[in-house]
Formats: structure tokens, C-alpha cells, sequence
């Protein structure tokens, strides 16, 4: 398969100041050195916990390129989230790559949990809020994460992104996800109408709403042609009420090409009516993971507990609460997979936890959730 189709094109940018944090680090993961980059706004001061959202890279771009051409750092610098910008390693064609298309051995996907990992472990992060979106190849894995990592990702946004139909047949979820594609219809990269390695626009649109199951005729919106000389224009689909308030949304630009609508640096045919960075984070700021797992309503008010030793050297792991009414307690691996589950009657409870690693432990008590963070090493 001809992979040099979904490349980003090289751009150079020019610097723009941020009185923020900007950190570029790397781990080992299976043996290779990772890179990422996080962009910490002025606002974050760690007294609450805050979103973090992936921004992914396209085929052949980096995470430099992909920070100043789908920006979030304005809106981050106000909406007060955390925006993490990993790098995708090198394939056999010498491109930057994320593996979505099974040409590829590399664990993208437990590279970008282990990621989540690493930054909890520095930064106030709600768990419950997590979400990812990218450029092309970025938007694929996107839709990757959404199917193999849908127990930490609460939505997903993909820019000129797609499916492979082997990922698109694989596909399995576990809670309504909110998904939002925005494509142009002239993209000569990732076509609008699918080919023989990607699936169609609307045909992914319609296993979400499906999936999700949200109203079938979506509410249609023209959006205003406020830039006439683009050569482009759009239109807003937004498919209601889905499982636990869960929507899924496409912007389709008429005759747009293979780019960022809004973004500062024009490389096509781009749609300068609206900003892809300022809808896909109005988008992601509806859903939390925990009411998406669970039902439960977001503004009930949390049940409160107590978690030690925490970090934990041991199997045991104790939880002390203010009474003894009914609870159930589901722990999830960083994988979102459910390591236990019990419901007890008791003020005092004893877990075993006999992996090491990072867990999260969600507490619900009639009809109210809270979950901990818990470090077994």
C-alpha cells in the first residue's frame, strides 16, 4: 500500500510567544526512546484536576508542525486544559507514522496510554476527560484509540482522518462515543468518498450514529461563507440524542482539500468560515468518560474515600468511608479493562491489586461517583 498518500506536507512555521509552560520530554516504552511534548497554560495552577487532550500528527509531519498547525494553545490558554503533542516514530519509508494501517509493529496504542501515565504522574489530570483528535494519519489514530483505548478516551475528533476497513470491521467500544469528523470533499489524500483503503466519510458518520444510537436524520446547518475568497464552504450535521447524551457531528467542506479549516497556515483549499480547533474543543468539552461508562449524571455529588497506602508496594490496598451503605467498587487497569468489581455494605473495604502498575478506582454510591488514581509499584 502506497503510504506516501496520507503524507502532511513539511511547513516551516514562525514562532509565536506563550507565557505558558512548554515541556519536551521522552520515555522508553518496548524499548524505543518516545518523544512527546505537553503545553501547560499560564491558567493551570494544579489546584483542579484538568482535561488533557492528544493532538496527533499527520503522516510525515511532527509534533512542532502539528502544535502551530491545528492550535489549541489559545483556547487552552483559557478553557484551562492540558494539551499533550506525542511524536509518532519513523516507518520503513523513513516517514513519521502512527500504525493504523497494519503495516506496522509498533504499539502506538500502548505507547499513548503509558503516555497518559506519564503525565498524571507530573500533573493534575481528570481522568474523566481525556480526549484525542489529529491531522490525517493523527485522525486515524484517533479512531484507533477510540476502539482499543475507549476506557480512558471520552471523545474523538478527526481532521481529513480516517478508517482503514479492517480497523472499521474490528472496531469494538465500550460506551457511547461521541465522535466528530470534519473532511473536505476535493481531499486528494484521504478522499472524501473512501477507496480501496479507506473507508468513506459517511459511511464512518453512519456506524457512529449508529452505534451510538443517535437520531438517524441529523440537524443540517450551512455555515456562514463569512470568507468568500476561500474557495470553500461548509456544512454542519449534528446527529442528537445518543446514548447518555452522546452526539456525533460532521463538518463537510465543500470542495476543501486536505487541510486544517482555520488554521494560520494555508496549504489548500481551506475553509476559513470556522475554526477546526475551536469546534472540536466546544465539542469535547460536553463529555465526561465517567458519565459515558455509567449513566450516572455529572453533577451528582461524589462520594467521598479514603485510599492507602497510595502509592502501594503491596497487594492490599484499603478504602475507608464515612458509612457503611451499599457501594460498588470497579477497579480499571491504564488499559480501561476491569481488573475487579464488588459491591459491598461496609465502611471499610480491602482491595487485592496484585499487578503492578497505574489503576483507577470509581466508587458508586447511590448513584453518586468518584474515582482515585492508584499506583501499585
Amino acid at each position: 500500500m502506497n503510504k506516501i498518500l496520507l503524507f502532511a506536507s513539511c511547513l516551516v512555521f514562525t514562532a509565536i510567544g506563550y507565557t505558558q509552560t512548554t515541556v519536551t520530554s521522552s520515555f522508553e516504552f518496548d524499548g524505543v526512546e518516545r518523544e512527546y511534548k505537553l503545553y501547560i497554560p499560564e491558567i493551570y495552577d494544579g489546584s483542579e484536576p484538568a482535561p488533557l487532550v492528544f493532538n496527533l500528527h499527520g503522516y510525515g509531519s511532527n509534533n512542532n508542525e502539528q502544535e502551530a498547525y491545528g492550535d489549541f494553545r489559545p483556547i487552552a490558554d483559557t478553557a484551562n486544559f492540558i494539551i499533550v503533542l506525542p511524536m509518532g516514530l519513523v516507518d520503513d519509508l523513513g516517514s513519521t507514522h502512527w500504525n493504523t494501517f497494519g503495516t506496522s509493529s509498533v504499539d502506538d496504542v500502548g505507547f499513548l496510554s503509558a503516555l497518559i501515565d506519564t503525565v498524571y504522574a507530573g500533573y493534575n489530570i481528570d481522568g474523566n476527560r481525556i480526549y484525542s483528535t489529529g491531522m490525517s494519519n493523527g485522525g486515524f489514530m484517533s479512531y484507533k484509540l477510540a476502539c482499543l483505548l475507549s476506557g480512558r478516551i471520552a471523545a474523538i475528533a478527526s481532521v481529513t482522518g480516517a478508517m482503514t476497513p479492517v480497523e472499521f470491521d474490528a472496531c469494538i467500544t465500550n460506551h457511547p462515543m461521541p465522535v466528530m469528523e470534519i473532511h473536505g470533499t476535493a481531499d486528494e489524500t484521504v478522499p472524501y468518498e473512501g477507496n480501496l483503503f479507506f473507508m468513506a466519510s459517511e459511511d464512518i458518520v453512519d456506524h457512529w450514529v449508529t452505534f451510538n444510537e443517535c437520531d438517524s436524520e441529523p440537524v443540517v446547518t450551512e455555515v456562514p461563507d463569512t470568507d468568500t475568497d476561500d474557495g470553500c464552504t461548509a456544512t454542519h450535521y449534528v446527529y442528537e440524542n445518543g446514548l447518555l447524551g452522546s452526539t456525533v457531528e460532521l463538518y463537510k467542506i465543500n470542495d476543501g482539500a486536505h487541510t486544517w479549516p482555520g488554521s494560520a497556515y494555508v496549504t489548500g483549499t481551506t475553509n476559513n468560515d470556522f475554526s477546526a480547533s475551536q469546534e472540536i474543543w466546544r465539542f469535547f468539552s460536553k463529555y465526561t468518560l465517567n458519565h459515558l461508562t455509567s449513566g450516572i449524571e455529572t453533577n451528582a455529588a461524589p462520594v467521598e474515600f479514603m485510599m492507602y497506602p497510595n502509592p502501594s508496594n503491596q497487594a492490599q490496598v484499603t478504602l475507608s468511608f464515612a458509612d457503611n451503605l451499599e457501594k460498588t467498587i470497579t477497579v480499571h487497569n491504564s488499559l480501561g479493562q476491569v481488573v475487579l468489581e464488588t459491591t459491598k455494605a461496609l465502611s471499610t473495604v480491602q482491595l487485592d491489586i496484585e499487578d503492578e502498575g497505574i489503576f483507577f478506582v470509581t466508587i458508586n454510591q447511590n448513584g453518586a461517583i468518584h474515582t482515585e488514581k492508584l499506583v501499585r509499584n
